[in-house]
């Protein structure tokens, strides 16, 4: 076997290896616009994969879900406020719970880390 065919083969195994994988499809799933052929979560990035929209990551935190957040980031963004602190004492205006209210922030954010469909959805909501 010669060696350009030996590369030729390697970096067809590389292309298959990094190509997108088939995600969850029909009504509700999320899909990540724009992504590239290479899922930045090999390398410990967001997932470009879709997300059913039953997955689990889409639940609330203590109540609070991504839209929710959303409307408190648009609103305090309204407000200029910028900070985290700030945004927990404008959720308390909203009735929610201080503590719940940094668990679900931080979550949201995790959540986002870990999914681009994740801060996709939120920057729709955001109206962006």
């Amino acid at each position: 076997m010669g060696f350009f065919k030996k590369a030729k083969e390697a970096a067809e195994q590389a292309q298959q290896a990094f190509a997108p994988q088939p995600g969850p499809q029909g009504p509700g799933a999320m899909h990540v616009h724009g992504a590239g052929p290479i899922d930045p979560a090999a390398f410990g990035g967001p997932s470009t994969r879709s997300v059913a929209g039953d997955d689990p990551i889409w639940q609330p935190i203590n109540g609070i879900s991504l839209e929710d957040y959303a409307a408190l980031a648009r609103d305090a963004q309204a407000r200029g406020i910028n900070d985290e602190a700030g945004m927990i004492t404008l959720a308390q205006e909203r009735g929610w719970n201080p503590t719940d209210t940094k668990a679900a922030l931080d979550g949201w954010v995790q959540r986002m880390g870990q999914s681009m469909a994740v801060g996709q959805q939120f920057r729709k909501f955001l109206g962006y």
